[in-house]
């Protein structure tokens, strides 16, 4: 029996928040917890997809959820007045 991926808590703007798993894909986590990451490439090199998480800045197309120490992710998301 496999065990299951550690379980993450995700604070995201505007004092959402939501629980996925280790490895997650990030716009998979944003959709469940109905937020929106804006995309366009979706091949990691245009950086519409930037987020912020716990301070360093990531891009949501290629990136998958990490596993904290705390447990928990503050999410910011990247404003872009051209996306």
């Amino acid at each position: 029996m496999s065990a299951k991926p550690p379980q993450v808590e995700i604070h995201w703007p505007n004092g959402r928040r939501s629980v996925c798993c280790k490895g997650e894909d990030w716009l998979q986590a944003a959709q469940q917890a109905g937020m929106h990451i804006p995309t366009g490439c979706l091949g990691g090199s245009c950086g519409a997809c930037e987020i912020e998480v716990n301070g360093t800045v990531v891009r949501s197309c290629i990136s998958t959820v990490p596993a904290p120490a705390s447990g928990q992710l503050r999410v910011e998301l990247a404003t872009d007045p051209y996306w």
